[in-house]
């Protein structure tokens, strides 16, 4: 890439003049972009991949996730341009290429998610579209002959009913690949198999397109790590190293930097709303400062930065931070080496900065050290240290197995929102972006139970 002026320009066109609108990104276009833009389109992309990424974990059904992919892509990737809705397609699929090259684990889950967002694309577009896009990808596989058609029609139907597909009459276009093309297909019996050949339907080419579009995107995104790591990181490290290295980690949510459901919490009434309405990952920092009365840079970050979100006024926040250090550090080193990162928090001191609390995605990606406690523990706790702090929170031990299994498949917010589920008996349908999100629906379900017991109470009383 290279730069003009403040914007960013893209090196090769390939948006092309096929019948589809859905682009195989086999090279980035020739379009310069505002650096606004390119941050705007990616985390718009972001959106989509993320709302996707949230429906799958969830266990959403076919045909529930197709709808929220359209709801997805209407919502953030439409424009009232045509061509502005290409534009911003292939910029924000490249930038979110730049974005998730640069690590193993960022680039599974883009390819996953990139792959799913094909796939979904793929299945709206038109038969024309689909057989145009297949020809894109120039495979080395032939469409079943009338002759040959005939010779295996009663087993071609046969699949199709017990399947449930429709695709079994004479005018279906079938095309006949190895089978190690389409495992998908295999392994759920949706094709017939006949001398190692798989005799796949047009309505079911998507998995063999999408074989051929995850190995491309999975190479590219090797490609593009090795160009990065060698030329461009250094070439736009002012620019666009910022912007690329912040977008893996970005949140997309409301801003929980001042309190505004709930206003304040007094240091009175903080053990108690810790132990009702604190998230998993910010009632072990306050559990750890009780006990050890110290908490390392990131750990008091951290829960530092929640306290303030929720509602602690700075001079609550001094005193409640001075108990605790003093029995350990002595009031004086207190008010010495730590007293000034509080303010500093709170935008008193310094730049006047109005920090705001770390979301989930930025706890997740933090590397915890020897002694510290901060980070998600659903990703750095041991199996056996998770399952006992979920016991300790109230949840049941069905329900263990159902976080755990998120926790072992990397679905780290999910196991967070099971979790929640538990502890409150009720259901979580956004999912769990933010510890202070996390905390704000605790206290509106409980003070929800507050407010019904009232009315129930008064309502006997009147009896």
């Amino acid at each position: 890439m290279e730069a003009v002026g403040s914007r960013r320009k893209f090196s090769q066109s390939s948006a092309g003049d096929a019948i589809s609108t859905l682009p195989l990104y086999r090279s980035a276009p020739e379009l310069e972009v505002r650096l606004e833009d390119f941050e705007l389109y990616a985390i718009d992309r972001l959106r989509v991949l993320k709302g996707i990424s949230d429906g799958l974990s969830r266990g959403k059904k076919l045909n529930e996730m197709e709808i929220l992919f359209k709801e997805l892509w209407k919502i953030h990737m439409r424009h009232s341009e045509a061509s502005e809705v290409v534009n911003k397609d292939i910029i924000s699929h490249f930038v979110l290429r730049l974005v998730y090259c640069r690590e193993e684990e960022l680039r599974k889950w883009f390819l996953s998610m990139e792959t799913a967002l094909f796939r979904y694309r793929f299945q709206n577009e038109s038969t024309d579209a689909q057989k145009a896009l297949l020809a894109e990808f120039d495979l080395p596989y032939r469409a079943v002959t009338s002759t040959e058609y005939e010779s295996v029609k009663d087993k071609l139907h046969q699949v199709a009913r017990s399947t449930g597909y429709s695709s079994s009459s004479a005018d279906t276009t079938y095309y006949k690949v190895p089978f190690e093309q389409v495992p998908d297909l295999v392994a759920n019996r949706r094709v017939f198999i006949l001398k190692g050949y798989a005799y796949v339907a047009m309505n079911q080419v998507v998995s063999l397109v999408m074989t051929q579009y995850r190995s491309y995107l999975s190479k590219a995104l090797v490609l593009t790590n090795r160009k990065w790591t060698s030329m461009i990181r250094e070439q736009e490290k002012d620019r666009l190293t910022p912007i690329v290295e912040a977008l893996s980690t970005s949140y997309l949510g409301p801003d929980y930097s001042q309190p505004k459901e709930y206003g304040e919490i007094s240091l009175k009434d903080i053990d108690h709303v810790a132990k009702n309405s604190f998230p998993l990952c910010m009632r072990h920092l306050f559990e750890k400062l009780r006990e050890d009365h110290h908490l390392k840079h990131g750990g008091r970050m951290q829960l530092g930065l929640f306290l303030k979100g929720v509602g602690l006024k700075l001079d609550d926040a001094l005193a409640f931070w001075k108990a605790e250090f003093s029995r350990k550090v002595g009031a004086e080193r207190f008010d010495k080496e730590y007293a000034y990162g509080i303010r500093h928090n709170y935008g008193k001191e310094g730049k006047r900065t109005d920090y705001t609390p770390y979301s989930c995605q930025r706890i997740i990606s933090s590397t915890p050290g020897v002694g510290d406690h901060h980070g998600c523990p659903y990703r750095h706790f041991s199996e056996e240290n998770l399952r006992a702090a979920l016991s300790k929170m109230g949840v049941g031990n069905r329900l263990v197995e159902d976080v755990m299994d998120k926790v072992r498949n990397r679905h780290y917010q999910l196991a967070c929102t099971l979790t929640f589920e538990a502890v409150h008996g009720a259901s979580c349908d956004a999912g769990i972006n933010h510890p202070n999100q996390y905390y704000n629906d605790s206290k509106k379900i409980l003070e929800q139970r507050v407010l019904r017991g009232a009315v129930l109470a008064s309502g006997h009383d009147s009896c």
